[in-house]
């Protein structure tokens, strides 16, 4: 669909991956999702029963909406892996690191590339580019592979290379970088009295060396007040997304704010305010992960600000163009949907992953 073609409302529904709860898509949420008309939706463990439901639940989604969609989900192995229980749980990147070896960080992201593209996901919102001092390691535990931000790179790349090659898109997060912080961003909004110099150096050198590598980089509900001088988080500060993220590293991808819904940035701002700030701010899309009162609200926010400011509209006009091309050019999200997983399918993919998991102990033995 033509950007030119699309509705002010159309054009909102770009900016929008949503969640919602359930395992199958009931006739309200089928026609929800035929008006909103999102760029994507996003599931969580509460959406997932077995091989075969999760699969239909993505295809049924995809279904309910004219527009081609990313099917995210977020895959990083360890503590975070929505499919450990369907299929098995995968390592770590921190235990994947340890072995020292690219092509081992390679098969970790081609394997878990491969889980998603099963089941009809064509989005894993991983891996984590933050750095991995101790100060954080109560908050980000194992997600995180060394504070050394070449490693990172190292490993990053790789991953990346292999969601690729299972025709899967990587996400960089999370933007400028939750290695120095103290609190969980699902809960509290951290300060990161952090000098500029410093996070160039360290927290940043990530994204700049794989800004052109990156299809989405997923922006933290953090404060950085030594950068902008008070404790807006970055993920609805124009200081950050367009400023530094855009202008200064020169980032082409899509830019999104991690979910509105979570307690570091309704800190600063309600759901919907946050939704408008951080499009204001220069992001393409945003996440609403539960709520369906949140996603309506914001959604409806949204359209009424870009109502009465044709700067904004501008904006909004801008962000769902760039989404549109992107999907246009993205072979991921143009594939095949895949054919139903089986028994077979499954079984093949669990036992790739223990086999990776052996893999792992033998070489760090």
């Amino acid at each position: 669909m033509a950007r030119k073609a699309l509705t002010l409302q159309q054009q909102v529904g770009q900016l929008l991956i949503v969640g919602f709860d359930g395992t199958s898509i009931s006739s309200k949420l089928r026609s929800e999702l035929a008006t909103l008309q999102p760029a994507g939706v996003i599931l969580f463990r509460r959406n997932i029963e077995d091989a075969l439901q999760t699969y239909n639940l993505v295809k049924d989604a995809r279904a309910s909406v004219p527009t081609p969609m990313f099917h995210c989900i977020d895959l990083e192995g360890g503590t975070v892996d929505r499919l450990r229980d369907l299929i098995a749980p995968a390592p770590a990147a921190e235990a994947v690191y340890a072995t020292g070896r690219k092509v081992i960080f390679r098969e970790h992201g081609r394997l878990l590339g491969e889980e998603c593209s099963a089941l009809g996901f064509n989005t894993d919102f991983a891996p984590v580019s933050d750095l991995g001092f101790d100060i954080s390691k109560k908050v980000l535990t194992t997600r995180t592979v060394s504070a050394d931000p070449k490693k990172t790179i190292e490993y990053v790349r790789e991953f990346l290379r292999g969601l690729s090659d299972a025709r899967v898109l990587g996400c960089g997060k999370h933007f400028p970088g939750l290695g120095e912080a103290t609190l969980d961003t699902h809960h509290e909004l951290p300060s990161i009295a952090k000098p500029w110099d410093r996070l160039w150096k360290e927290d940043l050198l990530p994204y700049r060396e794989l800004h052109k590598q990156f299809p989405f980089v997923m922006v933290a509900h953090a404060a950085y007040p030594a950068v902008t001088k008070d404790n807006t988080p970055a993920s609805i500060s124009k200081k950050w997304i367009t400023d530094v993220l855009r202008k200064k590293i020169g980032y082409k991808g899509l830019i999104m704010a991690d979910d509105l819904e979570m307690g570091g940035v309704q800190a600063a701002a309600s759901v919907p305010d946050a939704a408008i700030a951080t499009i204001a701010a220069g992001a393409d899309m945003f996440l609403i992960c539960h709520n369906d009162d949140h996603v309506w609200g914001s959604f409806n926010a949204v359209v009424r600000e870009a109502e009465k400011s044709k700067a904004f509209r501008k904006l909004v006009e801008t962000a769902a163009g760039r989404v549109l091309t992107f999907k246009s050019k993205s072979k991921e999200v143009k594939k095949k949907f895949p054919s139903a997983p089986t028994e077979k399918t499954v079984n093949k993919l669990r036992q790739k992953i223990w086999a990776f998991e052996e893999e792992i102990r033998l070489v760090k033995i």
